[in-house]
């Protein structure tokens, strides 16, 4: 697993923790969840990526 991954998670999530609590502030509840579930959609997608590549991986190494 690469360091990156994590450094893409993380940044992921303090940006839509920002965009949250100014959608948050300014009165727009709904975006601000819209935005949320935007980032949780876009961290689901990267995570099911890299578990496809670690099963492929152990397909290869055990000749499945």
């Amino acid at each position: 697993m690469d360091i990156n991954l994590l450094f893409k998670i993380a940044g992921i999530g303090i940006i839509v923790a920002v965009l949250h609590q100014i959608l948050t502030k300014a009165g727009r509840e709904d975006q601000a969840m819209m935005t949320t579930l935007a980032g949780v959609v876009i961290v689901l997608t990267i995570v099911i990526k890299e578990i496809s590549n670690l099963f492929a991986t152990v397909r290869t190494v055990f000749n499945l």
